[in-house]
């Protein structure tokens, strides 16, 4: 345990909040968005949840920089389908939360959305992607869209790009090489829960001196620890039903030996799998994602 780290989406619920520990979130936004960040403080969202049975296997995490910036987290370790249409709802909600009542669009906060997901979401040779809205001309393509000079004065930017939303993807299982920059350095961490000494990217150092599972606290100690086992232990049932239900389907499918027969077989792998998960304390709502079942049906199971 003593040269253990705790896992970067424990310490962002825990660790990560406390001010003196500011720098290293500020460290993986200056080497993803290549410009020093000073974070100020973190703000409450209804996705901002503590511990790991309020989300499953996720945590968010929604900063402010010292430009008025918004800075979201998300981490997901377990597939979801949707997860694309959840960053954008994200970024919208965001947006809604921080802007008050009766105050003109200008106002309304420039968002950067950092997700870190290990699974493998969508298809692309890159274990980094940056996501941006640019206005290019219909029938010149190669002409991007710039904002006037009153408005370059006011807004203190260039293209409409620098106000909207921007997302970083870090998909964390896809990064396979040796780490050469900062960033490379911070997706190594993620991937393997370890920082070498030689590891100098911002914010580094402090993680490596400051997330030793061994600096905990004996309460810390004791939540990270069933945190942990109940990851471990939510993970094989999702393993296991899966597993199960597949059986049970091809099983079904090989007797009735036609198309029809198969497909019931999927049919019933994916209900069975549904089962297993109830059966074993699985959330509604992280089945329902999973499987694509409707809650509805899911409550009917017996």
């Amino acid at each position: 345990m003593k040269n253990e780290l705790v896992r970067f989406d424990w310490a962002m619920k825990r660790l990560l909040r406390d001010k003196a520990n500011y720098v290293i979130v500020e460290g993986l936004l200056t080497a993803l968005l290549e410009k020093p960040i000073h974070i100020i403080s973190l703000l409450e969202s209804e996705g901002n949840k503590e511990y790991a049975e309020d989300k499953f296997n996720r945590v968010d995490l929604l900063a402010e920089n010292d430009e008025g910036e918004l800075m979201i987290f998300e981490i997901q370790n377990d597939r979801e389908l949707d997860y694309f249409h959840r960053m954008t709802y994200g970024v919208s909600k965001a947006i809604t939360e921080y802007i008050k009542s009766g105050q003109t669009y200008d106002h309304i906060r420039k968002v950067y959305s950092i997700n870190i997901v290990y699974f493998d979401l969508g298809q692309g040779n890159d274990y980094v992607y940056r996501g941006r809205t640019e206005f290019r001309g219909l029938h010149q393509p190669d002409d991007i869209l710039h904002l006037s000079e009153g408005q370059r004065d006011a807004f203190r930017c260039d293209t409409p790009a620098d106000i909207m939303p921007e997302y970083y993807l870090l998909r964390v299982d896809e990064f396979d090489k040796v780490a050469t920059t900062p960033l490379d350095e911070w997706i190594s961490f993620l991937k393997t829960g370890e920082i070498p000494q030689t590891a100098t990217a911002p914010g580094l150092p402090e993680a490596r001196e400051r997330l030793h599972v061994a600096s905990l606290s004996e309460e810390d100690r004791k939540r990270y620890n069933y945190d942990m086992e109940n990851i471990r232990y939510q993970r094989s049932v999702l393993k296991t039903g899966r597993y199960e239900g597949r059986m049970e389907g091809l099983k079904e499918g090989r007797a009735e030996g036609r198309a029809e027969g198969r497909a019931e077989g999927r049919a019933e792998e994916k209900m069975n799998n549904a089962r297993s998960l109830k059966e074993n304390g699985v959330p509604l709502e992280i089945i329902a994602k999973s499987l694509d079942i409707p809650i509805e049906k899911l409550k009917e199971l017996n």
